[in-house]
């Protein structure tokens, strides 16, 4: 088996992710690692983030290692809250806080399209790949719905009239900037990794 390390302490994001790389990998977080400290994170792109996580786990453990950084982006403000996503109401708060500011800054707002991003970054020692994916939505008025994590409940997918919050977890799976991001990524190990010649 090839070890491959997710440089996250976030274990929805774990189980997301073991459920679809391919059995001849072994997934392990940091946790596994026994590595528990928080990762810098202090750049001002999604795809900067994600680099210095992997580079920096990769020197640490000396495993190939992979990375992810994700954020909302807003169209009327600005693309926010962007690279901040999961600290826009300030650091220590929650994602309910996250919602209730998002919410009051487009109240009255007309254009609330947005969309999920996020990039991958592998390192092995050699050279380092990002991947990104998408997912275009727009903001509901209210949150709504018990499932996902982060802005799931007020997201609405393109094509959907419900948020992720209310969609079944298999259904925001197939549409989800992380599954794009990952299928290209899993499509990039299987040619680098693979133990099949």
């Amino acid at each position: 088996m090839i070890e491959l390390v997710f440089a996250t302490q976030n274990q929805n994001k774990v189980a997301e992710v073991r459920s679809v790389l391919p059995k001849w990998l072994t997934l392990l977080s940091l946790g596994d690692l026994g590595f528990h400290d928080e990762l810098q994170e202090d750049h001002d792109t999604l795809e900067e983030n994600a680099k210095q996580k992997a580079e920096f786990v990769y020197q640490r453990f000396q495993k190939p290692c992979f990375a992810e950084d994700a954020g909302l982006e807003v169209d009327s403000l600005g693309g926010q809250p962007g690279v901040r996503s999961a600290r826009y109401a300030g650091a220590g708060k929650s994602s309910s806080d996250n919602i209730e500011l998002l919410l009051k800054n487009l109240n009255q707002v007309q254009n609330r399209s947005a969309r999920f991003k996020a990039v991958i970054a592998f390192y092995d020692g050699r050279q380092i790949q990002t991947f990104e994916g998408t997912c275009e939505g727009t903001i509901a008025t209210e949150a709504k719905g018990p499932g996902g994590f982060g802005y799931d409940p007020v997201f609405i997918p393109a094509g959907y009239d419900r948020t992720f919050g209310e969609l079944p977890s298999e259904a925001k799976h197939r549409i989800s900037h992380r599954t794009k991001a990952m299928e290209l990524f899993i499509s990039f190990i299987e040619k680098r990794l693979s133990p099949v010649s």
